[in-house]
């Protein structure tokens, strides 16, 4: 049995017509770090809350440690949460505000002083342990949510979208403190956020809901280089997937604007014989302009010229029309190419995705 498993769990508010949370399905190992990602009323945030007790399961079952716990009591089920808003008393020190879990819960003194001083030094909060909320920069407001999360020695962290009050240098570096102090408590971590990036450096596995139903769990490169369907494709990797309407005719991909390309055979044993109207996937770094790839692949190069540029520094991003769509080539620094410019290029043979056109279904993930 896993550490937590959800079987079926529902959430269907009053007056809906439809459910929140539908038919969730998720088994989570001891340890791991499990990140929540999808647009905003996918259900993530929903999914958490059932999971602190804080809303009423519909319908299914949630087990932690082995133990039902639809009716039982969030003070009772282990866990520790860290909210979007850092919720801190404002007339409390950052030690005070630390340990009023640990003194609401009749702890000794010395206990108390003891866990507090731990998650005051692993947390880099020593000069501010006798400053209040509004002497804080929101990353050490965040810091002193964490530590009143991690003196309970919960066996489970739920962190609702924790870093989206801070800005974007701030969620960088509290990404990667929140990633180390996972590595050393050693608790099962439930995380969920909106921001696909944080999903990715930060998670063990990533789940991906979309109208709170689960479109597909895995390891963020699995996610990334083999998506289910088109939704996941799109939502998972920045810049988003390039889509084209295309017709697979035989081992020939012909685009709305009458460009065509051959299928490699590889490809084409994916595709197992489906011909007809699809949409054709691609990543921006697998849209190559290098004269190797060129060459390799000259019988499909194709052209394009230049609407849009952005220059990221370590890499840069240009923009173009094709095959009937807008679409963006992911290029190293060096290749530098300016609006207006034609621009000469190659999809890469193995890296194309193809999906169904009304159900989003990767047929080359089948």
């Amino acid at each position: 049995m896993s550490f937590i498993e959800f079987k079926n769990v529902c959430k269907k508010y009053p007056g809906s017509d439809k459910n929140t949370v539908d038919n969730f399905n998720l088994d989570i190992e001891e340890k791991e770090f499990i990140a929540f990602v999808g647009p905003s009323g996918c259900g993530k945030s929903t999914t958490l809350r059932m999971m602190a007790g804080f809303e009423e399961i519909t319908g299914g079952e949630l087990y932690i440690d082995g133990k039902k716990v639809n009716e039982v009591a969030p003070r009772d089920r282990g866990i520790s949460m860290v909210f979007q808003n850092y919720a801190l008393y404002p007339h409390m020190t950052v030690e005070k505000n630390i340990g009023y879990g640990l003194k609401n819960m009749k702890m000794p003194a010395d206990q108390i002083k003891k866990k507090v001083d731990w998650a005051i030094n692993i947390l880099g909060l020593e000069e501010y342990r006798y400053r209040k909320p509004k002497n804080l920069s929101g990353g050490q407001r965040q810091r002193v949510a964490l530590g009143r999360a991690i003196v309970k020695n919960s066996k489970v962290f739920l962190m609702d979208e924790p870093l989206s009050n801070l800005d974007a240098k701030l969620r960088v570096s509290m990404r990667t403190e929140i990633s180390k102090l996972h590595r050393q408590i050693g608790a099962t971590t439930i995380y969920v956020t909106h921001d696909q990036v944080e999903a990715m450096t930060m998670a063990d596995r990533i789940v991906i809901m979309k109208d709170g139903v689960i479109q597909q769990v895995g390891k963020p490169m699995e996610l990334y280089d083999h998506p289910v369907n088109q939704f996941v494709a799109g939502f998972i990797g920045s810049p988003q997937m390039n889509f084209f309407n295309v017709t697979v005719d035989g081992g020939t991909v012909k685009f709305s604007d009458g460009n065509t390309i051959a299928l490699s055979e590889g490809m084409q044993k994916k595709l197992n014989g489906r011909t007809g109207e699809m949409i054709l996937g691609i990543r921006g770094e697998d849209i190559k302009l290098d004269a190797q790839n060129m060459d390799l692949n000259k019988d499909n190069a194709q052209s394009a010229v230049i609407t849009d540029t952005e220059v990221m520094g370590n890499e840069n991003n240009l923009y173009f029309s094709f095959g009937g769509a807008q679409a963006v080539a992911r290029v190293s620094k060096y290749e530098i190419s300016q609006i207006g410019d034609t621009i000469h290029f190659v999809f890469m043979p193995s890296k194309m995705h193809f999906f169904d056109r009304e159900t989003g279904v990767n047929y080359t993930e089948l």
